[in-house]
């Protein structure tokens, strides 16, 4: 570790997607492994491998003829390289708590799209469908005051705008009917927040 500039464990952003996928597993994986599982080339793995082997957050052991690497959990640095590289279960967690704390919590809540799917970047929508009790109108103060809040509070959490898709359960039979392109994201890429599976309100029959 360079004490002088001690947040250069993190100097390239091919680090970040090597770490996360070191931090993901106790066991040494081979450079070909690690690209492979980043989806990046393994030249510039093997040299953000060896760039990490030098500030210590990566460690480095012979098997045979190959060189397996893991992630360094003794590292000073090793409690914030885990909590970078798993903002995404963070956002779960803060979204989840956020929405159960609401005065009229929504019948069902999910993260789908690109950021339930972890390929989105810093312009990418965080969308969530949320689905309205059937007690709770529209209009509903209370209601509106919390589903307004929210993308500004998402935005100060991640930088990135929300797109809230609001249904009525009153309104899951016309949503099964007609189908429109939300419904194939969500049965495809939905992470369940709150209340039943998301299948349980997309699947056929009013």
């Amino acid at each position: 570790m360079d004490v002088s500039r001690p947040y250069g464990v993190l100097s390239h952003p091919l680090d970040g997607a090597v770490l996360h996928v070191l931090t993901g597993t106790t066991g040494g994986l081979s450079g070909r492994r690690v690209a492979e599982l980043t989806g990046n080339a393994q030249e510039g793995v093997r040299k953000a491998l060896r760039r990490l082997a030098g500030t210590g957050i990566v460690e480095e052991r012979e098997a045979g003829n190959a060189i397996l690497y893991s992630f360094n959990r003794r590292h000073l640095a090793a409690p914030a390289v885990e909590q970078l590289t798993d903002l995404r279960r963070a956002l779960l967690t803060r979204l989840t708590e956020a929405l159960a704390g609401w005065t009229s919590a929504p019948a069902h809540a999910s993260l789908f799209g690109s950021a339930a799917r972890g390929d989105g970047d810093t312009s990418s929508d965080i969308d969530l469908f949320v689905v309205r009790p059937a007690v709770v109108e529209a209009d509903d103060p209370g209601w509106r005051e919390q589903i307004e809040r929210l993308p500004g509070e998402i935005h100060d959490w991640t930088g990135n705008h929300a797109n809230i898709v609001e249904v009525s359960e009153h309104a899951l039979g016309d949503l099964r009917r007609r189908r429109p392109p939300v419904t194939d994201s969500l049965e495809a890429d939905a992470v369940t927040l709150l209340g039943p599976e998301v299948t349980a309100f997309l699947e056929s029959g009013d």
